[in-house]
């Protein structure tokens, strides 16, 4: 069989202004144990703010999401402009707030963001080619404008201890996405749209819970492909 081919997008380096690490690193864990082939892609763009990890608060340094990725990469990250759709089987990207700031204005905008136009042709492209495309924890709200209408989740849609940031599945409903309500160990698979979702660190789990649901996503994920 041959090896399946991943396009995994960041957003830099980092869950407050980035990609969430712990995210990241699971995912290539997992494409790499089923032996996919994995390419890195991240903006050519200066992220939209920088915050200091350990205090939760921004600082005044400026810095570029695709250098910062390139940390997460051990530097073999490729400008996301270049990504050609026709090379890949599958497309993932993980969360972190990056997705909410550099991939987009939902950090801001909330329920009246946009995305990035450079994101929206590659999710829109891997959806046209009918290839499966997965994300998690916030990432999910980017298919929501470049797929409307589409199945998806974020984990549950009441704010509890365990589900902090529940009201994002909410606002996924009213923006006339199905949002499906899925325990951090599980996916939802939008069949239609080949689209996997899972929650992630939208969930106060263990972090090998969270291991194990990305797991299942990037199985689902090359399933597909």
């Amino acid at each position: 069989m041959a090896k399946k081919s991943v396009a995994l997008v960041l957003s830099g380096c980092g869950v407050y202004d980035g990609t969430e690490v712990h995210e990241a690193s699971a995912i290539m864990v997992h494409l790499s144990r089923a032996g996919a082939e994995v390419t890195i892609f991240a903006p050519d763009v200066e992220m939209m703010h920088v915050v200091n990890h350990c205090e939760g608060k921004p600082v005044a340094d400026k810095r570029n999401v695709m250098q910062e990725s390139a940390r997460i990469a051990r530097g073999d990250v490729t400008d996301l402009a270049k990504l050609d759709v026709s090379a890949f089987d599958a497309l993932i990207i993980p969360g972190g707030f990056g997705v909410a700031k550099n991939l987009s204005d939902w950090a801001t905008k909330g329920k009246e963001y946009s995305i990035t136009p450079q994101i929206d042709k590659v999710i829109k492209g891997f959806h046209q080619a009918k290839k499966p495309i997965g994300l998690c924890c916030i990432s999910p709200v980017l298919a929501a404008k470049a797929i409307p209408g589409c199945e998806l989740t974020v984990g549950h849609d009441k704010v509890c201890k365990m589900w902090p940031y529940a009201q994002v599945a909410q606002s996924m409903a009213e923006l006339g996405c199905k949002h499906v309500n899925k325990h951090v160990g599980e996916v939802h698979v939008d069949t239609k749209n080949k689209l996997v979702t899972t929650s992630a660190f939208m969930c106060n789990a263990p972090i090998h819970e969270i291991f194990d649901g990305l797991e299942l996503m990037v199985a689902d994920v090359l399933k597909l492909a």
